[in-house]
């Protein structure tokens, strides 16, 4: 039971940053937008095919997603295809802008998919919960610190710490078990933990407020706050 725990916490804080990157770049991040008005270069197609790529990873994610050792995979080659992927950022505007966003939000999406059957291999049934509330406070704090130093700093910096982000996520994701190993610590796990649930309904009526708060926090933040107040730049990065 120690070594499942041990793994699940290393699964949270990989896919922290991995989260932070989504939150703070793919998703209409303070450091994209930063990003693009330092070039100048203009947005919102880019922005909503990204999008709509990492919803396309999410669900197609589960076609090839079947072990513990592809999921592991799936995270690592995901993170390093969008490593590859926000280089282009670094330079002037170009196609490769485009292709980078829209390879970065499918393997994010994927990436995402994947850490959902890690967490549900490593994390103890009654400490998953918890583990995704960690996975969003820790994200969060690197990606304010983050979004603090691009805006008030350089777009370039910013760039390059969620790119080593990335690396240490998936360094992080390395370091899991895989194969044999990780089938034999998933079947340490109680038995009350392994057998099917009967009654999700519950659980699934949490996870669908849950789900509508962020939706709602989330679109107001970026379509209603950070609009009205971007003169206050300031403000605006602390909320």
């Amino acid at each position: 039971m120690k070594s499942i725990r041990n793994y699940g916490l290393l699964s949270v804080v990989a896919f922290s940053f991995l989260f932070a990157y989504l939150l703070s770049f793919v998703f209409e991040g303070q450091v994209l937008y930063s990003t693009i008005d330092a070039f100048g270069a203009p947005s919102n197609t880019c922005i909503l095919v990204a999008i709509l790529a990492h919803f396309a990873g999410l669900f197609s994610c589960g076609l090839f997603i079947k072990t513990p050792i592809r999921a592991k995979f799936a995270m690592i080659i995901g993170m390093a295809i969008c490593l590859i992927a926000t280089a282009p950022f670094l330079f002037s505007p170009s196609a490769l802008w485009f292709v980078g966003l829209v390879a970065a939000g499918y393997a994010g999406g994927c990436a995402v998919a994947a850490w959902g059957y890690l967490i549900k291999s490593f994390t103890p049934k009654d400490e998953r919960i918890k583990s995704c509330a960690d996975v969003l406070i820790f994200s969060n704090i690197v990606m304010i610190a983050i979004n603090v130093i691009a805006i008030n700093l350089s777009h370039v910096i910013g760039l390059l710490l969620f790119m080593l982000c990335l690396i240490l996520g998936g360094a992080l994701t390395a370091m899991l078990p895989a194969g044999a190993d990780a089938e034999a610590t998933v079947a340490t796990a109680p038995e009350t933990e392994r057998k099917s649930r009967s009654d999700i309904r519950k659980p699934m009526l949490v996870l669908f407020l849950f789900v509508a708060v962020i939706t709602v926090t989330s679109g107001l933040m970026y379509q209603v706050i950070n609009p009205a107040f971007a003169h206050l730049t300031g403000l605006v990065i602390w909320y």
